[in-house]
């Protein structure tokens, strides 16, 4: 059976260091159809939308060739300012190590923050018109629900635990139903048990979404819940010699 249409590719990505002298270069081609399952070949890494992946970092990626199916195969270096923003506003979901939600703002509010952004910005990824009309305050109320803070909806991010305000971040990362969700350290700032409640969350949601999930860590425990890792040796991708 062949593949279906990627997702997402990289090709030619780089990382560079700040001091000129001390540059280092590397390339990868990280390849992501839609689908289930996935393989790891060489310096080559494919996954199927829907799946999860891991991979351990030393440093930050700098440049990349993107060319994902989430942008209708284009190449997202030739679209202008406003096209990229509509892809990381609509198809991409971010959750970083620090939650960063505004403080003035509830939980409900915080999670509807990237909402105003779609409202402004032409899509230039093909919606699927079979998802069913929910709004967006009946989405976000139905997920904050979903990861245990119906009860927090009109609270502040000063009064809920650190680990209730990075399960706000995930949901605030889904509220625009995008294809892909990167999360980059997500339970760094957590103690372990909320890492673990986290961790799973993130599990859960990637199947019940049906969302890829890429997930950057330092964090083995949180590595080894993901279906495949890579790790970042010497400059290249290789697959986990511990999986």
């Amino acid at each position: 059976m062949p593949l279906p249409d990627p997702l997402l590719k990289l090709s030619n990505v780089a990382s560079a260091l700040i001091r000129p002298a001390a540059q280092v270069r590397w390339r990868c081609l990280m390849h992501h159809p839609r689908g289930s399952g996935g393989r790891v070949a060489g310096n080559r890494r494919t996954l199927r939308f829907g799946q999860k992946h891991a991979a351990a970092h030393h440093r930050h990626i700098g440049s990349a060739d993107l060319r994902p199916g989430l942008a209708r195969g284009n190449n997202i270096s030739q679209l202008d300012h406003r096209e990229i923003a509509s892809v990381r506003n609509r198809q991409i979901g971010f959750v970083f190590q620090a939650h960063y939600l505004l403080p003035q703002c509830t939980v409900l509010e915080n999670v509807l923050v990237p909402t105003l952004a779609k409202t402004a910005l032409k899509s230039t990824a093909a919606t699927d018109s079979a998802l069913p009309s929910e709004s967006d305050e009946a989405r976000a109320s139905r997920l904050l629900e979903r990861v245990g803070l119906g009860e927090r909806l009109s609270h502040r991010p000063g009064e809920v635990s650190g680990g209730e305000r990075q399960r706000v971040a995930v949901v605030r990362a889904l509220i625009n139903r995008p294809r892909l969700l990167l999360a980059d350290e997500p339970t760094g700032a957590l103690d372990h048990a909320s890492a673990q409640q986290l961790g799973q969350l993130l599990i859960e949601l990637n199947r019940e979404e049906g969302v890829a999930l890429i997930v950057v860590t330092h964090a083995l425990e949180l590595a080894r819940l993901m279906g495949k890792t890579v790790q970042l040796k010497d400059g290249r991708l290789v697959p986990d010699a511990a999986r």
